[in-house]
């Protein structure tokens, strides 16, 4: 086989489509590119590539274009989704309030061996193995191959559990990129947890492949099969580990947070204060993987020691790998180990009372906004490099020399700070840096409950009341509350007045 094959079925994609729009498919040049097509009623059709986008006819999409794909595909389950028999691919609807389909996304499916070569020494280890990274760096891709390598090259018994027909495909016989690997259907994504237990329970595997966890029953569902000694590999929502720790209903994945006060000793030794956040249970996964992009990862080979370090403040460098044209990799960052959380104390760069003036390029002005309220840092964001103290931009920018940033970060003519990805969480954690400042325990607790209590106002509309805590830390959680834009109170008496956040009547 060669060093990377792929097997798309584009054909089969091809033939659900409408004449006049496949026939514009067909006169692309770079047709193996092929990300998805796009259908909405009144608009017009549109083809994605991983670097542009292209309409494929000038005449709008029609109601006739959007049955005549609905009745050549399988049918939509409970999460709007359907496949093409025999393939990978996924069609996705989008309806109009009376249930009606209104647009379509047809993505394609690939089955790519080889994409796995990278990580190939670590799924051999025989460990936990969680895989984060946004959408379209190819998780799923990777699955699959996994779950082909492990069931056929190593004989092992393995079993995928298939939520959306995703890994394995539409239709009752798995795609052959699988492999001898047996899959197993979830007939709705509230019912995977219980799919995951099935498996473990009724089919005695060695090895368990499961994508996209995003519930807190799957994560307990995950823990459950780790600790029966069945090799878990897993994909789930999250660009990196530090957005997993900092997420309340995933973070078990990686042994969970908890409050812990310390003796007078022990926190003198550390120099932090007495109750500090550390780790609870060892992590389900013991290796996460980061997919920076389709051929770059960062690895962290022991999972519960960069939690570990995250908590503390410290520096989390993984290792960096980068695939070769030939399937091989080479080493861009080698792992290195946190150092004693003794060493760890923040230096300030900048005085957090008077704050500073930043320039950011490519960073979110939110996240930034966001952050200097809740660290209480006075900064004002200008739109030229002469007019900051200091240039906060992202690691991509800075190699590529966007905005002459490199040629000012050579010259020494500005500080400039550079963070791997446009993230809340990176933002916060390099002003922490720049402006010397520790989050005490009792803050990071409060704004996590504030943040849980947010999704379930708005995943089931309706208030919810938090812990009692103090004026500070309640002015934290109202804070909270209002970048989500929902209305909050205080309520009570001291020492019981707590905050309640309430759905927006909007």
């Amino acid at each position: 086989m060669s060093v990377r094959e792929i097997v798309d079925d584009l054909d089969k994609l091809l033939a659900v489509l409408p004449p006049r729009i496949r026939t514009a498919l067909e006169q692309q040049e770079d047709l193996s590119e092929l990300l998805e097509v796009v259908l909405d009623l009144g608009r017009k059709p549109e083809a994605r590539f991983p670097d542009k986008f292209v309409y494929l006819s000038d005449e709008p999409v029609t109601r006739e274009d959007i049955d005549y794909v609905v009745e050549r595909i399988g049918e939509f389950n409970r999460d709007n989704r359907a496949g093409i028999e025999g393939t990978l691919h996924r069609i996705s609807c989008i309806r109009n309030r009376s249930g009606r389909i209104v647009g379509l996304t047809c993505r394609v499916g690939r089955a790519v061996f080889g994409t796995v070569n990278i990580i190939r020494d670590i799924v051999e280890s025989g460990k936990n193995i969680l895989l984060l990274g946004k959408p379209g760096v190819g998780k799923t891709t990777k699955l699959r191959e996994i779950a082909r390598i492990l069931a056929d090259e190593f004989g092992k018994r393995v079993i995928v559990v298939d939520t959306s027909n995703e890994i394995a495909g539409d239709g009752d016989v798995p795609h052959p990129g699988i492999g001898l690997a047996r899959r197993m259907q979830v007939p709705s994504p509230e019912k995977q947890a219980d799919v995951m237990i099935e498996a473990v329970e009724n089919h005695m595997p060695e090895v368990i492949i499961v994508d996209e966890i995003g519930r807190k029953e799957e994560a307990d569902a995950a823990r459950t099969i780790a600790e029966r000694g069945v090799q878990l590999i897993a994909t789930a929502h999250g660009n990196t580990l530090e957005n997993l720790v900092a997420n309340p209903l995933l973070c078990d994945l990686v042994g969970g947070i908890q409050a812990v006060t310390l003796s007078d000793e022990e926190a003198r030794r550390r120099g932090t204060q007495k109750t500090v956040l550390e780790r609870k249970a060892p992590p389900t996964f013991d290796i996460i993987v980061e997919l920076i992009d389709r051929h770059k990862v960062a690895i962290h080979h022991d999972a519960a020691k960069a939690v570990d370090a995250l908590l503390r403040g410290q520096p989390v460098q993984p290792e960096i790998r980068e695939e070769l044209p030939d399937g091989s990799f080479r080493v861009l960052q080698a792992a290195r180990e946190p150092q004693d959380e003794s060493a760890e104390k923040p230096t300030a760069l900048l005085s957090r009372e008077k704050g500073g003036r930043v320039y950011a390029y490519g960073v979110s002005r939110k996240h930034l906004e966001r952050a200097s309220i809740l660290l209480g840092i006075p900064l004002k964001l200008v739109n030229s490099p002469n007019d900051s103290d200091f240039i906060l931009t992202l690691e991509s920018h800075l190699r590529k020399g966007h905005g002459n940033l490199r040629v000012i970060a050579e010259r020494g003519q500005k500080p400039v700070f550079a963070i791997r990805s446009n993230t809340y969480t990176q933002v916060e954690r390099i002003l922490r840096l720049i402006f010397g400042i520790s989050r005490t325990p009792e803050e990071e607790l409060a704004i996590r409950e504030a943040e849980a209590a947010i999704r379930i106002v708005l995943e089931e509309h309706r208030p919810v009341e938090l812990t009692p805590v103090g004026p500070h830390l309640r002015k934290l959680q109202h804070q909270v509350a209002e970048r989500y834009h929902l209305p909050s109170e205080s309520i009570g008496r001291e020492p019981r007045r707590r905050v309640v956040i309430y759905p927006n009547t909007d």
